[in-house]
């Protein structure tokens, strides 16, 4: 019932306990107690809405930065991906196989302020060796969820 209890909250995290129950088939208690153990146990972090940014109007940039770290013995990239971590800027750190060892999600007022970032705090940390860093222009998806609402489409039919 796990599973398909945080299927259902993946795709909609408001959906109502009682009609969380009866599409897993059990009862709204068992489906309250479960979810209050999986945030206990750690596994539900938090809640969070899916914000189309491109439509909110501030003024910030959220850039995907790769990083290729030097391990360290006995701890491999815990220490490094930890103290980036902590960085404000930072939303997401991500241990990954390939050409970079971390991928990093991090926002700023301008792109100034983000490389500013790079410069000043992410690139003097100890065992990093080199990053790479994209701005996000234009969000189409994120978390399985589309981000422009689908448009008729007002071509005419070519036939042969």
């Amino acid at each position: 019932m796990v599973e398909s209890l945080l299927d259902i909250l993946r795709s909609n995290a408001k959906e109502s306990p009682e009609n969380m129950a009866r599409l897993l088939g059990v009862d709204v208690t068992e489906v309250e107690n479960a979810i209050a153990r999986l945030e206990d146990e750690g596994i539900i972090r938090g809640w969070q809405a899916i914000i189309n940014e491109d439509l909110v109007p501030h003024d910030s940039v959220t850039a995907v930065i790769e990083v290729r770290v030097t391990p360290e013995r006995d701890g491999g990239f815990n220490r490094i991906a930890e103290e980036v971590s902590r960085f404000e800027e930072t939303e997401a750190v991500y241990l990954m196989s390939g050409a970079y060892d971390l991928l990093l999600f991090v926002s700023g007022k301008t792109l100034l302020s983000v490389a500013r970032f790079v410069s000043e705090k992410l690139s003097t940390i100890r065992g990093i060796v080199s990053t790479a860093t994209h701005f996000r222009l234009k969000t189409y998806k994120q978390n399985n969820v589309l981000m422009a609402k689908p448009q008729d489409d007002k071509r005419l039919v070519v036939s042969p």
